[in-house]
């Protein structure tokens, strides 16, 4: 199956980018409006149920999105390239680098769930479990994660846009997949630069999370921690994050 994906940029360093479980190919906020054309191309696939693969049946995996994602590589010709990952896109960035550790040159994750998934308690897994039907625990979600001082507004537009752009079906599977995957003993220890990217106001995936968990899976890892950004530094702060990803792509 041919995968198909949205292209941004013509220039040598390639950026195979994951998106997140409120996401899509056209969901990365501002950041393809500041991609440097002509030093990168960044390609953004769809997930099954996503985007322009709405209607594509599938798994709903971890490990699905890894085969697609390097499919995608496949077809657009890419043997080495990077791999950058959105939150639910970091658990599937880190799958890639597992079943594909030859083809990774560098490994971001933008607030990315860890290698071992994510724990969650009773009532933090009724919230998310209930998202797939409930239009307002997804608000509640991104308002949590951006540390309750994002406008309304912003909040229902990234719900509705949400909503349009993932099947309810897909967007409830893919809870479990990247909550419990665990690929960490694949990729402990492996030596490529991996950098992890948080807000400080994601109080989930933040720093001392990947102080806890990134930082002691990659022996080359580095964290940097966006002052005024929550989980979704694509939209709160998108050009400071791509100057931080384009000056670490580079090295």
């Amino acid at each position: 199956m041919r995968v198909m994906v949205t292209t941004v940029g013509s220039g040598p360093a390639r950026v195979l980018a994951l998106h997140g479980w409120f996401g899509s190919a056209r969901g990365w906020g501002y950041l393809p409006d500041l991609i440097d054309r002509a030093r990168f191309t960044w390609a953004f696939p769809d997930y099954r149920g996503y985007g322009d693969r709405r209607d594509v049946a599938g798994e709903h995996t971890i490990a699905e999105i890894s085969r697609d994602a390097l499919a995608a590589a496949d077809d657009l010709g890419w043997d080495r390239f990077a791999v950058v990952g959105h939150s639910m896109g970091g658990s599937a960035a880190q799958h890639v680098l597992a079943d594909a550790p030859e083809r990774v040159t560098h490994l971001v994750g933008i607030s990315p769930v860890p290698a071992g998934g994510v724990p969650f308690d009773e009532q933090g897994w009724a919230l998310f479990d209930g998202a797939a039907g409930d239009p307002a625990n997804r608000k509640a979600i991104i308002d949590l994660t951006t540390g309750n001082r994002l406008s309304a507004h912003w909040l229902d537009r990234m719900v509705r846009e949400n909503l349009e752009s993932s099947t309810a079906a897909a967007f409830g599977a893919y809870l479990s997949a990247w909550a419990r995957t665990d690929v960490t003993d694949r990729v402990k220890g492996n030596p490529v630069p991996a950098l992890a990217v948080v807000g400080a106001h994601d109080p989930a995936l933040g720093a001392a999370t990947m102080e806890a968990t990134w930082m002691t899976t990659y022996p080359h890892a580095r964290l940097e921690v966006i002052a005024e950004a929550g989980h979704y530094a694509i939209y709160e702060t998108p050009v400071r994050l791509a100057t931080i990803l384009e000056e670490f792509l580079t090295i």
